[in-house]
């Protein structure tokens, strides 16, 4: 097919953090046929090629991205029921929250506490996002990619995914192998929902007596609310809105390396969360904050988010350079007093926060 990407195009309002240069060629990956006749563009070409999703976990660096940027744009999603089951398929380019949004609507449990979290659908399983002791590996059934060498389109099941916190085949083993082209999960329908993280009990037990029961609508509705207190949801008129919600993640140890450190800190309440591994999570907000960047830290035009120490916010006059000085500071700083590192979430198009 006949493609003519447009040229140079702000990428800035693409993302959410709302700062980098220009792509030097976009394209908008409406459908099948358009994604893999991007990719055969800048292959006979030689052009770097990369993703855009929601931009909501992507830091793009202030000269631009001098390749082709290929937003995925595919929309559609069907939902159809097996038994207690419904097998939801979604486009890669489907908005994440309003299909969570339906599948409570529709009774169906596995994705109520990913609510409110930003991007599109391809993104879901590239990390194997999670929020309130939920994870998209528990509910997906496959995952349909093209891959970038053989333009070859197949679909992915989860013992080929490598599905780990915060991980999969996509971000670690294969990076840039594969373009997601949809996700298939199944979901539960009419099963009570997945309540199993600390906070969000607490707070629906404040609100309903866990004796009647908690709805998915209740459960997505207190998610809401908690990501909204930590400036964790879109926002345009959040003074913490332009983010990429947690910047870094939460760092797995071994038991041996949580003890020492909570010894070392004589910090008894030191957050810890026992992992089925054997090994410790630990909070990199709490980290942060207890290396001296409180909430509200500022370097200028950069600093933490007022309300979670987790989330580098860019302010008026932020630039894509600031963030990842902001982000170096923060890494070497924790890394020195603590002997952690912190691994940032966002996926640079440049040079690495």
């Amino acid at each position: 097919m006949s493609l003519t990407p447009r040229d140079r195009v702000p990428l800035a309002p693409l993302t959410t953090l709302g700062v980098g240069g220009d792509a030097r060629y976009l394209v908008d990956g409406t459908d099948d046929a358009t994604i893999v006749a991007a990719l055969g563009w800048a292959r006979q070409r030689g052009v770097p090629c990369r993703i855009l999703g929601g931009g909501s976990n992507v830091i793009v660096p202030d000269e631009g991205f001098d390749g082709l940027v290929l937003c995925m744009r595919a929309r559609g999603a069907t939902w159809t029921q097996e038994g207690s089951h419904v097998i939801l398929e979604a486009r890669a380019g489907e908005p994440w929250d309003d299909l969570v949004a339906e599948s409570v609507r529709r009774n169906c449990q596995g994705l109520e506490c990913l609510s409110g979290i930003p991007g599109l659908v391809g993104a879901t399983p590239i990390q194997n996002v999670g929020a309130y002791g939920q994870e998209v590996a528990e509910t997906i059934r496959s995952v349909r990619v093209l891959d970038r060498s053989s333009l070859d389109v197949s679909s992915l099941h989860p013992e080929r995914l490598g599905f780990a916190y915060r991980d999969s085949v996509f971000k670690s083993s294969e990076p840039e192998r594969y373009v997601v082209l949809g996700v298939t999960f199944c979901l539960s329908l009419g099963a009570p929902p997945a309540v199993r993280y600390p906070e969000l009990e607490r707070r629906l037990a404040e609100r309903i007596p866990a004796t009647k029961g908690h709805s998915l609508a209740e459960v997505r509705k207190t998610v809401l609310e908690l990501r909204a207190k930590k400036s964790m949801v879109l926002d345009p008129g959040d003074e913490n809105g332009r983010s990429c919600g947690s910047f870094f993640v939460n760092p797995v140890v071994s038991t041996e390396q949580a003890k020492a450190l909570e010894q070392r800190l004589a910090a008894p309440g030191m957050p810890r969360y026992p992992q089925p591994d054997g090994r410790v999570k630990l909070a990199a907000g709490w980290l942060i904050e207890q290396a001296g960047f409180t909430k509200g830290t500022r370097r200028g035009p950069v600093g933490l988010s007022t309300k979670h120490a987790l989330a580098i916010v860019c302010h008026e006059g932020a630039t894509a350079t600031l963030v990842a000085a902001f982000a170096a500071e923060i890494r070497a700083t924790v890394q020195a007093r603590f002997g952690i590192q912190l691994t940032p979430e966002p996926v640079s198009f440049g040079r690495e926060a």
